[in-house]
């Protein structure tokens, strides 16, 4: 070993005339290396520098039931599940919208077609009021590294419940759902303006007033009289003896296994990169991607493998809509996570989204404020000027002259305006438009082309016999 006097290391130069009492060969060859190295930091694109996340691997998952996701992909286009026979889960999660509606804010029970040509519908039963919030893709959610679900979390694992889930239903929550995601799925059916209707429209929507397990009662009464659904539910699940064993837990279950196998999403060309092929993106991607690993600071948030963290922040997106409110409340607001924590900071935060195959699942924002990557991105740069100058045109909403005219109401709460503008968790650099071109080509190599439309596809007809949209 040489041991030189002083314990720093020598500059390259200094080998030529630095006495030493190592072997001259030995020398040479060290002096190669260093130099190989240092033109190798040197000629190294920044981009490469970044510091990513590690590629997603099957172990990333949870493992499914094939056999049950195959009958949830007919239990997510059976309208059976709803209060009025009239909408199903792929109403506003359909496979020819990227796992989503394409609206701001959706419209539900009582409506008429699908994403933008969706209609309010007619009589009696015409919607009363929009849904409160942006659907939500469902790329990845099978994953395990998902804590929370829906845009305030307030589906979560939590061992203090029996079921293992800290959920909306609280101990009337049943036992045996196998993740978080099937703890999500008990919910859109007890929702009045989503799945089970208003008021006394029907059984389940009277039940929705009661408890949550009311409903799922009366829906599982349902499922047990088709005949078809038996042989398909005896399939997945072997307990299952006859019909009368059929509960929710295994409906939620299948539903979670058809959605976790249908929308995986991890084959885009930033997958690729990650396990090593450095041509997988453009010039311009990597230019996005040196912008959102390092001076546009996205991945504060948007951080791992699937570009969230997780947790929730307060952005000052504008308000419009319904709101979504306690029970005791009666203005049109959405207050998101403090809803569910009671914590005073916690007010106006919302769950960071996963941008995997984030190019095909606008709106964005969890009431779906703009309709553009560019408008969502520009935003973050400078939320309160955006807050009080929003471009309403950035809505994509269902056309509908009574509903309109409340869509904006609150903000005529000057209260509730300057409450929201105290809330603002980021503060972002600023970025030119060749900046926001480059992120945006960026976000456009998170898209996995083959997940966009599932895997199984949409059923031509369900076990109920009720029509598929």
């Amino acid at each position: 070993m040489t041991i030189y006097q002083d314990e720093c290391l020598p500059t390259i130069g200094e080998f030529t005339s630095r006495k030493s009492v190592m072997a001259p060969g030995i020398a040479l060859l060290l002096k190669s290396f260093l130099a190989g190295l240092l033109l190798a930091i040197l000629t190294t694109p920044s981009w490469a520098q970044a510091k990513l996340p590690l590629p997603l691997k099957d172990s990333d998952y949870r493992q499914l039931n094939t056999d049950a996701a195959k009958l949830g992909r007919l239990l997510f286009y059976d309208k059976i599940l709803s209060g009025n026979q009239n909408i199903a889960c792929s109403t506003c999660h359909h496979h020819d919208l990227a796992s989503g509606d394409g609206l701001s804010l959706g419209i539900g029970e009582g409506g008429i077609g699908l994403g933008s040509k969706r209609i309010t519908g007619k009589g009696e039963s015409k919607v009363k009021r929009r849904v409160s919030r942006n659907a939500s893709g469902l790329f990845n959610v099978g994953a395990k590294e998902f804590t929370h679900f829906f845009h305030d979390g307030r589906v979560s694992v939590d061992d203090i419940f029996p079921s293992g889930f800290n959920t909306p239903a609280e101990e009337f929550l049943p036992k045996g759902l196998n993740s978080l995601l099937a703890a999500q799925a008990m919910f859109p059916v007890t929702s009045p303006v989503e799945m089970a209707g208003e008021r006394n429209e029907n059984q389940i929507a009277g039940a929705t007033r009661r408890r949550p397990d009311y409903v799922w009662a009366i829906l599982e009464k349902r499922l047990r009289a088709i005949s078809d659904y038996t042989p398909l539910f005896q399939a997945a699940y072997p307990e299952i003896k006859e019909s009368s064993d059929i509960t929710m837990v295994h409906v939620a279950n299948a539903l979670a296994d058809f959605m976790a196998f249908e929308w995986r999403a991890d084959k885009s060309p930033f997958d690729a990169l990650l396990k090593g092929d450095k041509a997988s993106l453009t010039a311009k991607q990597k230019a996005g991607l040196e912008l959102f690993y390092g001076k546009a600071e996205c991945s504060t948030c948007h951080s791992g493998a699937l570009q969230t963290d997780h947790d929730f922040h307060a952005l000052m997106l504008p308000s419009f809509g319904p709101g979504r409110t306690r029970r005791f409340e009666f203005i049109a607001r959405d207050r998101g996570r403090i809803n569910e924590t009671d914590r005073l900071e916690d007010s106006y935060r919302f769950r960071t989204p996963s941008l995997r195959n984030v190019t095909a699942t606008a709106p964005y924002g969890h009431n779906g404020a703009y309709k553009t990557l560019e408008g969502i991105i520009r935003h973050h740069l400078s939320p309160k000027k955006s807050f009080n100058n929003y471009d309403r045109t950035q809505l994509v909403m269902a056309g509908d002259a009574y509903l309109s005219k409340t869509d904006f109401i609150i903000n005529q709460d000057k209260r509730e305006m300057a409450r929201m503008r105290r809330y603002l968790d980021i503060d972002l650099p600023e970025l030119s438009d060749a900046e926001v071109s480059a992120l945006i080509d960026f976000l456009g190599a998170l898209t996995d082309d083959t997940s966009l439309y599932g895997r199984l596809g949409a059923p031509e007809s369900v076990p109920s016999g009720i029509a598929v949209d």
